[in-house]
């Protein structure tokens, strides 16, 4: 068995009575998870899947089936089944198209030439390196994680592409103890790239980033709450991007309702200084990819440019519904889950201001180097997230460690009050979940300014 099957009778099946698309997506994975936790290899976990899911729309509905037969005589009867559930008009198969992937990654050292002992040796000397920071560092967990899959899409309007993804990430986290004070410090690397990803950052450095934040949380001290100047720094990564304003720009949630920026197309919905990009053709990045999980080539999506709403990140699906063009953002978790509305690498784009002046010409208030966990109600925007590492702002200088800070606000409140935007850029990277299903994503910010955020800090009584 393999991606290489005839597919147009399977989709012909599917469309025999009525629908508006059918689609093919078959997957072949293999990959490898080692997990060190309290000085002991917890586990190695290796293995390979195959298999399909096949989709057919038919009035602006989704019906959807999964198999691991990845034959011809496997799929036929699922098509045969989906095709049995089919209403509303028939749109006759297209002629097949010519198309380019958005990007082409080239994988300098893959992680499948590389043998289980050297992973394992990378683990180790993660977990070495993040206990000598510190006495106090207790508890350390090293995560390596190497995903390859191998995708192929075709559908009924002439789409047959293949896209080969080589995913890396390598996570530490550190509990750091004394005097009964427990704190926690974590970091992460990887992206759309092979073990060339150590020759830019090695494990130790990943680790000792990791222990340091755990370490100088145990003697930060609590943050101050109330409403202050907030500076989040390019370290942070891109999580309020993600969050505040991301979500709210997957068509899904503008076709239902649940979008803060649904019919804003056209309008100011942020400050000036801020434009909005999500790509999926950066180089490396852990969101990118040649095309997505519907066969459309991957792109550059300005959704808000100085301030003005473009559009949004859509699927197949809400193009069917809007009258657009694919923008590259249908994606899924594998074959068992059917494609929605997903961010790539998603960024407010640099400006051109310094970073160093713009803390220079704060005189008080709150600097955040990286950001925690976060969650948004994307009807109204409200937003609340956690500060992994902050400081202090006194004088226009970065001032003492606080810990225990949250930042509370409204994602288009908060865009339009920006005010000052530098010239550097920083990513973070995850996997985002939505509808129950998980994509690699990246997220990238310049340092900026909010001039007033409310800052919820630890209240000892």
């Amino acid at each position: 068995m393999s991606l290489d099957l005839k597919a147009e009778p399977i989709l012909d099946a599917a469309l025999a009575k009525a629908g508006q698309l059918a689609e093919l997506f078959l997957e072949q994975t293999a990959g490898l998870t080692i997990v060190l936790d309290d000085n002991r290899i917890e586990k190695v976990l290796g293995g390979a899947e195959l298999g399909a899911g096949l989709r057919l729309i038919h009035d602006l509905s989704t019906a959807y089936a999964v198999s691991n037969a990845v034959s011809q005589e496997g799929l036929l009867p699922l098509a045969q089944s989906l095709a049995a559930l089919a209403r509303g008009p028939r749109v006759a198969p297209a002629p097949r198209q010519n198309l380019a992937p958005g990007l082409v990654s080239p994988i300098l050292r893959p992680p499948r030439d590389a043998d289980t002992a050297f992973k394992l040796e990378l683990v180790r000397a993660a977990n070495a390196a993040a206990r000598a920071v510190d006495p106090r560092v207790r508890q350390v967990r090293v995560a390596y994680m190497e995903k390859i899959q191998r995708v192929r899409i075709v559908n009924s309007q002439g789409v047959d592409v293949e896209d080969f993804r080589t995913h890396l990430v390598f996570m530490v986290h550190c509990v750091a103890a004394d005097q009964g004070e427990v704190q926690t410090g974590y970091e992460s690397a990887g992206g759309l790239i092979g073990l060339e990803l150590f020759d830019r950052q090695g494990p130790e450095e990943i680790a000792r980033i990791a222990a340091r934040r755990a370490a100088m949380a145990l003697t930060a001290r609590p943050a101050p709450g109330g409403s202050m100047p907030v500076v989040l720094h390019a370290e942070a990564g891109g999580t309020m991007v993600h969050e505040a304003v991301g979500h709210g720009l997957e068509a899904d949630l503008v076709l239902e309702g649940m979008s803060v920026y649904r019919d804003r197309v056209g309008q100011p919905v942020a400050s000036p200084l801020i434009t909005v990009i999500d790509d999926a053709t950066l180089l490396g990045r852990r969101g990118s990819s040649g095309f997505d999980d519907e066969g459309a080539p991957s792109r550059r999506n300005v959704l808000i440019d100085r301030g003005v709403l473009q559009g949004y990140m859509n699927d197949r699906l809400s193009c069917l519904k809007l009258g657009l063009e694919p923008s590259g953002n249908g994606r899924r978790e594998s074959y068992r889950h059917r494609p929605i509305p997903r961010m790539t690498n998603t960024m407010i784009a640099p400006g051109d201001d310094d970073p160093e002046a713009i803390i220079a010409d704060t005189p008080s208030g709150l600097l955040v180097k990286k950001m925690g966990g976060g969650q948004v109600n994307t009807v109204n925007g409200d937003f609340v997230f956690e500060v992994a590492e902050g400081y202090l702002i006194d004088h226009g200088r970065v001032g003492e460690p606080v810990r225990g800070a949250t930042l509370t606000g409204n994602g288009p409140q908060i865009l339009m009050q920006i005010d000052r935007v530098a010239s550097d850029l920083g990513f973070s990277l995850g996997t985002c979940g939505k509808d129950g299903q998980g994509s690699p994503v990246a997220d990238a910010q310049p340092t900026l300014r909010i001039p007033q955020m409310v800052v919820g800090g630890v209240h000892q009584g």
